[in-house]
């Protein structure tokens, strides 16, 4: 069980994809740059198969905006985009309405 405090650790911000690139080094995964408010993020994600590149411009989505950096398949990532999934496949958790990039997700 996560207490309380460990999920305050997390920050989470609402962000708007800004560009879509196909990652050059795997099939299912794209890289994603945000606009975060007061900074830009890369994010790999693997949405690939669930998402065309057009509809996922302008989209507003929620960052985990203070993970650590990774390398995934050779492209750094710096942070997460939040989804769901079932069996009909994934879908990235957005706002009911845009909000402001940056904004704080309680």
């Amino acid at each position: 069980m996560a207490s309380i405090e460990d999920f305050r650790k997390l920050e989470l911000k609402i962000a708007q994809i800004k560009e879509v690139n196909d990652h050059p080094n795997a099939d299912k995964l794209l890289v994603l740059t945000l606009d975060a408010g007061d900074k830009t993020k890369q994010v790999v994600a693997g949405i690939k198969n669930f998402y065309n590149k057009d509809t996922l411009l302008g989209k507003y989505v929620v960052l985990v905006d203070n993970l650590d950096p990774a390398l995934l398949r050779g492209v750094e990532s710096q942070g997460m985009v939040l989804a769901g999934s079932d069996e009909s496949g994934i879908v990235i958790i957005t706002p009911e309405r845009p909000l402001k990039p940056g904004s704080i997700v309680k």
